[in-house]
């Protein structure tokens, strides 16, 4: 994959990670939360709805020829998620505090830093979250 089409996958992973898990700011107190414990909340299909936006971030990410150990880590963190999200209430809390999709990004950029500095040191601009 050419450095255009590995930033522009870049570019969309970080997006839906800020979309699912710190796009709103509440106000007053200043948390951030995404959609993820929103569409959580939705009964039987929200927790399924929200793994499947993971998975695909996980998806993408694999492009980038992540190491096996941290690709575990990326599917624990959702699979953790999944689990404590599927428990009524107190799992979109979870979700709302855990942000398996930012730590999945981080692992993403952290392995980007040692393999292709270049393109981690590209800061998306374009985004801006809800309310901030």
């Amino acid at each position: 994959m050419d450095a255009a089409k590995r930033l522009t996958t870049l570019n969309r992973i970080r997006k839906l990670s800020q979309l699912m898990d710190t796009s709103i700011r509440i106000p007053l107190i200043g948390f951030r939360i995404g959609l993820d414990p929103i569409i959580g909340l939705v009964p039987g299909a929200g927790d399924l709805i929200s793994t499947a936006f993971s998975a695909y971030i996980i998806y993408l990410a694999t492009r980038f020829s992540i190491p096996r150990q941290d690709l575990a880590k990326m599917i624990f963190n959702v699979g953790l998620e999944a689990v404590v999200g599927s428990v009524p209430l107190v799992g979109d809390l979870f979700d709302a505090f855990y942000k398996s999709n930012i730590r999945n990004l981080a692992i993403l950029e952290e392995h980007l830093m040692v393999v292709d500095p270049e393109l981690e040191e590209t800061k998306l601009e374009e985004f801006a979250p809800i309310n901030s």
